[in-house]
């Protein structure tokens, strides 16, 4: 008999009812008596467990008593119908074969756990319904945002992940080499020349470059992949290894980008709430309180689009008494964020943002102060997206790079994106796992990526 998903018995319950069926999976929680048991069984396919009922007329039901938990079973039964039940149904087993008996000191008992043990246990983790539901949502939400491109024509591109480009300026490159560093010590001396590359590179912090090479050829594509960064902060919400998601689009202004922005983050969330309604009900009530109605006000919202400057001015009208005081041509602070979603009951775009606190590549605005930049705060998490319309000029964007003292040689090529058919153009990124946070309401990164990679951290 062909083995079936929990999931399917769950989605098809009325076709299966009374018939035989063959599942699968891991022991989650096992009771008996003297002439029959209980067996939670989950297999994986859906956040709920079902049922099994054994009998002592199994031949090995003495066997059957002794099962532990994370014991691995095959299951053939009769489902029946159990609608005056907890469960809508179970399985009334007539064979149960042993795979493997797990031992008794397996890590995860029926009992809580902590996220800082779990995160120690993370090749366990994803067996306990926290984890189950994070990553079900992670890759829901992943497969949401291919499917949005993907529906608009837009071209899915793989950046490299080792590059000799620090994209964004801030020198936070994790070095790729193959050099003897143990002699380097000794000597004192690094010959770049006679690295793998003949160059010094690093794991990309970025694909924003190489993105928009290709927006160049394809009009619209985006990139989703793992990025970079080797910078020592330790708060929830920065990783060492992340994954971003990073669109890049010709022919279009700022406002072209907010409406993408916008639009996408509302198909994210409304595909999470239809496609994981069991596991948003589980973090709605046992982890964020209000989550999904958090979310439902995010999809009927219109999002907010005001200046940098008029954000300082809002700020500074505030009757608060601030931790770090706004000050215009200056970033705003966490705290700052918080109030703006506040004042205005929903998402917030902060356009205009003063060039010397932005990255070189960002359109210069007329007025020689600012850049046709965006960040995206959402209530409750703060910055969520960022982008800009690029410069597409040659000349300003050789000026500014001197100006920052950037080398220009090795970016040559993407200057000459400038010359060779240059045009309006935007992109942003935005962190995959920011928006996990956000859907979750899970608080630390940690704990929305498999397995995370944080200074002083690199375990699995």
């Amino acid at each position: 008999m062909e083995r079936i998903s929990v999931r399917s018995l769950y989605k098809e319950t009325s076709e299966h009812a009374g018939k035989e069926v063959k599942v699968a999976g891991w022991v989650r929680t096992a009771r008996d008596s003297k002439t029959f048991g209980f067996i939670e069984l989950n297999d994986g396919s859906f956040f709920k467990n079902v049922q099994v009922v054994y009998e002592n007329t199994l031949p090995n039901f003495v066997e059957l008593t002794k099962l532990t938990v994370s014991s691995s079973i095959i299951v053939t039964g009769t489902l029946v119908e159990t609608p005056d039940a907890k469960q809508p149904f179970e399985i009334k087993a007539t064979s149960i074969e042993i795979e493997c008996v797990s031992p008794s000191d397996y890590p995860l008992q029926k009992k809580g756990h902590t996220v800082e043990f779990l995160r120690e246990q993370a090749y366990l983790r994803p067996r306990t319904n926290l984890f189950s539901a994070v990553f079900r949502i992670r890759s829901v939400a992943a497969m949401a945002i291919h499917r949005y491109f993907q529906d608009r024509g837009y071209v899915y591109v793989h950046a490299p992940l080792i590059t000799a480009n620090d994209g964004e300026g801030a020198g936070e490159m994790f070095q790729v080499t193959t050099l003897d560093l143990d002699r380097i010590a000794s000597s004192g001396k690094v010959e770049y020349d006679k690295d793998f590359f003949g160059k010094k590179v690093g794991l990309t912090v970025t694909g924003q470059l190489e993105g928009e090479a290709f927006a160049m050829a394809f009009g619209n594509i985006y990139t989703f992949g793992p990025t970079f960064r080797a910078e020592n902060s330790n708060t929830k919400t920065h990783a060492s290894e992340f994954w971003m998601i990073e669109p890049e689009m010709a022919f279009c202004d700022l406002e072209g980008l907010m409406d993408v922005e916008e639009d996408m983050l509302k198909y994210i969330v409304s595909e999470v709430l239809e496609k994981c309604p069991e596991e948003m009900e589980f973090l709605n009530k046992f982890v964020a309180p209000g989550l999904i109605e958090k979310l439902q006000k995010l999809l009927a919202s219109k999002f907010t689009r005001i200046s940098h400057e008029d954000v300082i001015t809002i700020l500074k009208d505030a009757k608060v008494e601030w931790e770090f005081k706004p000050e215009y041509g200056e970033d705003i602070a966490k705290e700052h964020e918080k109030y703006i979603t506040e004042y205005f009951n929903g998402p917030v775009f902060i356009t205009n943002w003063p060039k010397d606190i932005k990255a070189f590549y960002m359109k210069q605005n007329p007025d020689g102060k600012t850049v046709a930049a965006v960040d995206l705060e959402v209530p409750g998490a703060g910055e969520l997206m960022g982008g800009s319309q690029r410069e597409e000029s040659y000349e300003k964007l050789l000026a500014r790079m001197n100006e920052l003292g950037m080398k220009t040689e090795d970016l040559q090529w993407y200057m000459n994106l400038r010359k060779y058919g240059s045009c309006t153009h935007s992109g942003f990124g935005m962190g995959f796992e920011r928006l996990l946070i956000y859907l979750t309401g899970v608080e630390n990164i940690r704990d929305v990526i498999p397995f995370s990679r944080t200074p002083g951290n690199c375990e699995f």
